[in-house]
């Protein structure tokens, strides 16, 4: 005789119409993205990015795919069948949103990630790890790991670090798929979760780099205290020194199986390792959270923010005391300096470049305020996780610490964001009524309990469409943000020829002189030769009266002789940040053409290459 319990997950497991045409509008999401993103020509002429030149079919995969994401939303999020759809619908997301460029063309986007192949490349010969190379070197876990992969797979590095941001969001959006699972029981909760975080990333930090593998460690890290690690929160009786003393010594482990316990702590300090040796920032970050959720009482081993701080502590005092030693950690330090590098310094340029960037600050407060009416949501209902506020508010505290380029509010946002986006769920997540709070978990911290079965409360169709819609604006937002800069980040097969051409002309030891950050170099040969820009030796002035003189004395009395290379990336970045004017650049490079011992000795649409003799 067949059980009722077998009916029921048979009839779960089946295919639903809403299934299949969920599934298929993915496939026609898909299909309409990258159909539209590989007509798009390069170079990208537009200040705007790829927002301005992608054609409409494009936004209309976009648009359909979150219609069925909110369609799929509201049913069964938990049954076989259904689980298999929304993951369909998230990997397709990644797709659209992470691999749009590699649809466009096949180099990798930014400078940045052909440097680390080089660093990678480096490690992997017989030069060995001389921390007085650069800072890169004082903490080589990352490339090391790198080379190793590229060693053993076989793999091309140039395809790697294309699709690397694909590979990096789908690592995270694992690691996050596991922590929610440690917060929330509700799977529609879940997925909206892993779907907000993707239209909200629009950091671009996830190309190949450490710390789009420090990302992923501190997620994991994080899933571990509030998974194995969790505590069980005593009930504080007063605020005295003996209650609170008491209460500090009256936490007791969540999970009941000792083995896993150990395991996970094991783990963590490992962890906690491996990213003190692969990325300045990550280790603070994970110190950060580690010593909050600590004194908030719901970690259990108590100790756990001294052995973090150990660690670090002995990674900087010994390998990259090198770097340390020219770079105190708190020189740049200051809110007021912190606020001028990472906003008012960003906000200027051509209009179009502008925008984008207020595009990234709007988008940021707006997910900030679904955050924080979120939270007032969730303390009304008595259902506010103190882990998912401390986590999210935590990272603001590294931001006046350390400039970092005048990109530290770039990775606050990104360390912030996962749990930015499980506090803004509360308010997106569209259902009939009120959610009903379950029991406490394990751990002394609510866990959400939402209608998610067939026969309960169903979403509004205006609810539905409204999250549709604001799903919609959200990934418009992003691709403008992520992708703004494109003009100088995307590089054509001509300004790959040039640099090619650069590591054929220039001999080991001598100079290569790029005119600014944005140029695909320094791939091979990275030890060999001292890499300079227009922008770093002239600072604010690339006028050609000082920075001419500059660049060429520079170049004359380098070991060697120099290689000077101008490409259409690099005058593109120039101009769009304000640094400069075509005209004025063109002037300085006619002016240098003309110096004695300087030769065009390369040239093609996008790109020149001078020879400069010693």
């Amino acid at each position: 005789m067949i059980s009722t319990v077998d009916v029921v997950s048979r009839a779960e497991g089946r295919w639903k119409a809403r299934d299949v045409w969920c599934a298929v509008a993915g496939v026609v999401s898909l299909v309409l993205a990258v159909g539209a993103a590989s007509t798009v020509a390069v170079p990208v002429n537009s200040d705007l990015g790829l927002v301005a030149v992608l054609p409409y079919p494009f936004w209309v995969g976009v648009l359909l795919l979150n219609v069925a994401f909110v369609v799929a939303l509201r049913g069964d999020a938990a049954g076989p069948a259904r689980r298999v759809v929304m993951l369909w619908l998230v990997v397709v997301l990644v797709l659209v949103l992470f691999g749009t460029a590699a649809f466009v063309t096949d180099v990798p986007r930014g400078e940045v990630a052909f440097r680390h192949l080089g660093i990678a490349d480096a490690l992997s010969g017989s030069q060995g790890i001389d921390p007085d190379t650069d800072a890169y070197f004082n903490w080589p876990g990352f490339f090391a790991l790198l080379a190793a992969v590229l060693g053993a797979t076989g793999l091309d590095p140039v395809t790697v670090a294309l699709w690397a941001p694909v590979f990096n969001v789908g690592l995270w959006l694992a690691a996050l798929g596991v922590l929610t699972g440690f917060l929330t029981r509700d799977p529609r909760r879940r997925w909206l979760v892993l779907w907000v975080f993707s239209l909200g990333s629009w950091q671009d930090q996830d190309y190949l780099s450490p710390q789009a593998f420090g990302f992923f460690l501190y997620l994991v890290v994080v899933a571990l205290l509030v998974g194995p690690l969790a505590a069980r929160v005593p009930v504080l009786r007063g605020y005295r020194r003996a209650d609170l003393l008491a209460w500090w010594r009256g936490r007791s482990p969540a999970e009941p199986r000792p083995g896993l316990r150990v395991s996970a702590l094991v783990v963590v300090v490992l962890l906690v390792a491996v990213i003190s040796a692969s990325h300045q920032l990550t280790p603070f970050m994970v110190l950060i959270a580690v010593t909050a959720l600590t004194l908030s009482g719901r970690v259990w081993p108590s100790r756990l923010p001294l052995i973090t701080v150990v660690v670090l502590t002995l990674w900087l005092v010994y390998p990259a005391s090198a770097y340390l030693a020219g770079n105190p950690p708190l020189a740049e330090a200051g809110l007021l300096a912190a606020t001028d590098a990472n906003v008012i310094d960003r906000l200027s340029g051509t209009a179009g470049h502008v925008l984008v960037v207020q595009v990234r600050i709007v988008l940021t407060l707006v997910l900030w305020a679904l955050a924080a009416a979120g939270a007032v949501r969730d303390w009304r209902r008595g259902r506010l996780d103190l882990r998912v506020v401390l986590l999210a508010v935590t990272p603001l505290l590294l931001f006046p610490a350390q400039l970092y380029g005048g990109e530290m509010l770039i990775r606050v946002s990104l360390f912030a964001l996962p749990f930015v986006a499980v506090l803004a769920c509360s308010v997106l997540l569209p259902a009939d009524g009120g959610p009903r709070p379950s029991a406490p978990a394990a751990d002394g911290g609510p866990r959400h309990s939402f209608p998610a079965v067939d026969g309960g409360p169903r979403p509004s169709l205006r609810a539905a469409g409204g999250l549709a819609l604001t799903c919609f604006l959200l990934a418009v937002l992003t691709v403008t943000g992520r992708f703004g800069n494109a003009q100088y980040d995307v590089f054509t097969d001509d300004e790959m020829a040039a640099v090619a051409a650069v590591h054929r002309l220039a001999p080991p030891g001598s100079s290569i002189i790029s005119g600014a950050h944005p140029t695909p170099w320094r791939s091979e040969d990275y030890l060999e030769h001292r890499a300079r820009t227009f922008d770093d030796m002239c600072q604010s002035d690339l006028s050609t009266a000082t920075c001419g003189p500059l660049v060429y004395d520079f170049a004359r009395n380098s070991p060697g002789g120099a290689v000077v290379l101008l490409t259409r990336s690099s005058e593109a970045s120039l101009v769009l940040q304000g640094a400069s004017s075509a005209r004025s650049f063109d002037e300085l490079e006619e002016w240098l053409s003309t110096q004695d011992g300087v030769e065009l000795a390369f040239s093609n649409v996008d790109a020149r290459v001078y020879r400069v003799t010693p």
